[in-house]
Formats: C-alpha cells, structure tokens, sequence
C-alpha cells in the first residue's frame, strides 16, 4: 500500500498487494520476518557470567564478566575479587574463545537475506508483469533463491556449533580453565549466566528460514520455463 506513495513516478510500477497472498508473495513476507527475527535474536544479545571466589581475606566474593554479541569472549575480562587481588594470587583473565566469526556470519547473512526480500517484494509486487514476462529474471531468482537455502543451512549450523561452545565457555565448565582458581587457597564456584534463550531462537529461525527457502524453490521453479519444458516432454 506505501509503495505508491514511496515510488510515485517509478515507470511501470503497477502495485498489487492481492500478490502478497499468493504463495510466492506469502513465502517472500514470512522470509522478510523471519531474517529479521534471525539476525536481531542474535545480534542484540547481552549477557554476564557470575563466579563466587573465596580467597586469602575473602569469601564468596562475586566476580562477573558481561559478553555479548559478536561473541569475542577472549577479551571478556573477570576483575579481582578484592583490591588486594586476594594476597597477589590473583591475575585478571578472561574467558576462552573468539567466536565472532561464526555470528558476524550468521548476522551479516541475514541483514542481507532481508534486503534481498525488500527488493524481491517491490519487484514481485509493483512490476509482477515484468516478472513474469522476462524468464532471465525468474531464472536469476530461482538460482539465488537456491543459493540462500544452502547458505541459511550453513551459517545457521555454524552459529549453532558456535553457540554451544559460548555456553561451555560462559558456564560452570569455564571455572576450570581459570589458572587463578587452581592457587592454594583460593576456589571458584560457579554462580549463574545469562539465558540464552534468545540465542537458541535465533537458532530455530536459522532453520526455519532454511526451510521457507528451500520451500520456496518449488513454488519459484513452477514459473518457470524449466517447469513448462519438462512438462510437455512429459
């Protein structure tokens, strides 16, 4: 409906929104949602860590350090419990792990997946009658759209094997890797950390948009002169 009042003078634009409820329409809006749903679980995400350390003059002091997105757990400093840095005992480290990559990838992918769904739409819905006329555009959109479906399976499990390590490294497990809670007189309990809830959703909508992708070939390849060809040989 804003499309008229976004591009008033686009030549050819001939705005149909009755196109959103066909399937490929449909297909193209939950794709737009669900790479926003992806990328914003993901990319906004804050959490912390808690420790308990008890030390020389102290006890059950906590300790935290916050992380987040893109993940760069490696700089992810736990401070000293005291002043004192319990007697000289104390060094302040961080966490284990740089995993950036794996959700600056999953990030990036789906910011661009939604700008790609802008312009499909504006297409599909202002210039339907150029879609449908010119085969080298419903070509150049299956290939792409066949493109999408693989690379939404790739960065989504590799976001996945990418988060269960963050949570290794954030939760109990990460108090043995801590050279300063291995000194005599000095012990580490964990305490608590963030859910990560929003990460796992993030996750799912990785799959999900994996699954409109892969569904939405179908309905692309049917447009088609593959589609017709294969048809009349048959």
């Amino acid at each position: 409906l804003l499309l008229p009042l976004v591009f008033p003078r686009m030549a050819g634009l001939r705005v149909d929104c009755g196109l959103l409820l066909e399937p490929v329409g449909f297909v193209k809006v939950l794709e737009l949602l669900s790479s926003i749903f992806a990328f914003a679980m993901c990319g906004g995400f804050q959490g912390v860590t808690t420790f308990l350390v008890s030390c020389k003059g102290v006890v059950n002091k906590t300790v935290t350090a916050a992380f987040a997105y893109p993940f760069r757990l490696d700089t992810v400093v736990f401070n000293a419990p005291d002043p004192k840095h319990c007697g000289g005992t104390w060094t302040n480290i961080s966490l284990a792990g740089d995993f950036s990559s794996s959700a600056q990838f999953f990030v990036a992918f789906a910011v661009l997946v939604f700008l790609y769904c802008i312009a499909a739409l504006v297409l599909y819905i202002g210039y339907k009658h150029i879609y449908q006329q010119n085969s080298k555009l419903l070509l150049t959109d299956l290939s792409i759209t066949v493109i999408i479906a693989f690379l939404w399976l790739v960065s989504t499990f590799v976001w996945a094997k990418a988060l269960a390590d963050i949570k290794m490294s954030t939760g109990a497990s990460a108090v043995s890797g801590i050279k300063s809670c291995k000194t005599p007189g000095t012990t580490c309990r964990f305490a608590s950390v963030t859910s990560m809830g929003t990460l796992n959703v993030s996750v799912v909508f990785g799959l999900l948009n994996m699954i409109l992708w892969g569904g939405n070939i179908w309905f692309l390849y049917k447009d088609t002169s593959l589609y017709h060809q294969a048809n009349r040989i048959s």
